[in-house]
């Protein structure tokens, strides 16, 4: 007989793709993780998983049967947040996953709010790409996630937070804002985040509507690798407006540009299942979200 459990230890080895790491996910020994799945795959009659030296795959029908055992498993979690979290708003445990382009610049402001406005809160965070966050959220291991907009997932639910442009970063002898002619992104070297961030998706999607011809250079993890190098004369970024505060510094030589009509922007939203009964939580935690970044906004 199939047991939930075996469905968990499962998607944990697919996500992690190792018995080892899978097992510390879980809690238990990786003795006893093998042999849950095993016995999963006994009471299906067939072969889930690729066992090689250092990690493991999924056959073509263990990929379908995670998909089945994700669904499940969300649901299991909505039942439980149905029981456990009726009775009132933002109580308890609640799983958030955040971009990197958000996540530094939003949280220092709004994890104080959360914490004054609903004491009994217990917030966990997990900071990775979109399509990460996606399939964890999909498959029952987060409640909610900060993205950019769109997030066209038929499953899922979003609503809109805040929408904020995008400023050109270039060197400069002054550090003093100034506005920037289209024109002068021709030919530039765009430094951006690699690929998987929305910022980087963004920024090409802007150059190319507007017929800019840019050299890429991307592969950095953080903006902040990135303003290091437009300041020492690499190239330039585009850069949200939230990070402006953190990451551009009196002290640094470059110049921060507006981008004339129609600038770049980003919009800022929160996604969850579509089936999950916390509706109201995450429509109170936009709520606080909005105000956090209408708080700590540049003036």
């Amino acid at each position: 007989m199939i047991t939930l459990r075996q469905l968990r230890y499962f998607a944990a080895l697919a996500r992690h793709g190792h018995f080892g790491r899978a097992a510390e996910e879980c809690h238990v020994s990786q003795p006893a993780l093998s042999v849950q799945i095993q016995e999963l795959e006994a009471s299906l009659d067939a072969a889930l998983v690729e066992r090689k030296r250092s990690a493991a795959g999924l056959t073509p029908l263990g990929t379908e049967v995670l998909r089945r055992a994700q669904a499940i498993l969300a649901d299991v979690r909505d039942l439980e947040d149905f029981a456990r979290h009726r009775a009132a708003i933002l109580a308890g445990g609640l799983r958030l996953g955040v971009i990197p382009s958000i996540a530094p610049y939003l949280l220092p402001a709004a994890l104080p709010l959360l914490q004054a406005r609903f004491p009994t809160l217990e917030l966990s965070l997990q900071e990775r790409q979109t399509r990460e966050l996606a399939a964890d959220l999909k498959g029952g291991q987060l409640d909610a996630i900060l993205v950019a907009l769109p997030f066209d997932e038929p499953w899922a639910e979003t609503i809109r937070l805040f929408r904020e442009p995008l400023f050109l970063i270039a060197p400069s002898a002054r550090g003093a804002r100034s506005p920037e002619r289209l024109e002068e992104l021709q030919e530039s070297t765009l430094l951006l985040l690699e690929e998987g961030h929305c910022i980087h998706d963004q920024a090409l999607s802007y150059c190319r509507s507007n017929r800019i011809a840019v050299h890429q250079q991307y592969g950095a993890a953080s903006l902040s690798t990135i303003i290091q190098m437009v300041a020492n004369g690499y190239g330039k970024t585009l850069l949200p407006e939230i990070a402006l505060p953190i990451e551009i510094r009196k002290e640094m030589t470059v110049r921060v540009s507006r981008l004339p009509d129609p600038e770049p922007f980003r919009t800022v939203g929160l996604a969850w299942r579509r089936t999950s009964p916390r509706k109201s939580d995450f429509v109170e935690l936009g709520r606080t979200l909005v105000e956090a970044h209408a708080a700590g906004a540049p003036g």
